[in-house]
């Protein structure tokens, strides 16, 4: 089983940027496909953006395409997610999770990490 932790959050004005990453131990992510997701308060968890195990293939949300972009290192064990123009709208937790295919049930999951927008 992998574990995941993230980090990079934080408090940032609307316009800003952020770079989430996500951290696995206990096994190599390069056999996953990855995802990062978010909740806001009293919302329901939203898929963000997955990525592929190569890394060659991504896709994203329209909430947050052209703004985000999710990348990751094998070699490094990690996972990022590059967020630039934030909104408000885009203050939730964001976690990052693991799955065997695209179309698969995500298995393990991090605690997440807060990110806030202040407009």
């Amino acid at each position: 089983q992998v574990q995941l932790v993230e980090s990079g959050g934080g408090l940032v004005q609307a316009g800003g940027s952020l770079r989430l990453s996500c951290a696995a131990s206990g096994r190599t992510l390069g056999v996953y496909v990855m995802g990062w997701f978010r909740q806001a308060p009293g919302k329901e968890r939203e898929f963000v953006a997955r990525i592929s195990s190569s890394g060659g293939n991504t896709y994203y949300a329209d909430s947050v395409k052209g703004r985000f972009t999710i990348s990751r290192d094998n070699a490094k064990n990690t996972v990022y997610l590059q967020m630039n123009s934030l909104k408000p709208e885009d203050t939730a937790v964001y976690y990052c999770a693991t799955t065997r295919t695209v179309t698969g049930q995500y298995e393990n999951w991090g605690r997440g990490t807060q990110v806030t927008v202040s407009s």
